[in-house]
């Protein structure tokens, strides 16, 4: 039972880590596209 938890310890902590830090890079990229979407918009408008 101890070796089961140490397991979960071992690998649960840093599987939950990536899980938090790749829900937050997904937002953050997400945002990102929306920018470049913008500003290409926005050059698209100025050169015409």
């Amino acid at each position: 039972m101890e070796e089961l938890f140490n397991q979960i310890a071992n690998v649960g902590f840093p599987i939950a880590i990536s899980c938090y830090l790749l829900i937050r890079i997904e937002f953050k990229i997400s945002e990102l596209t929306k920018s470049i979407n913008d500003l290409s918009n926005s050059i698209s408008t100025y050169n015409h």
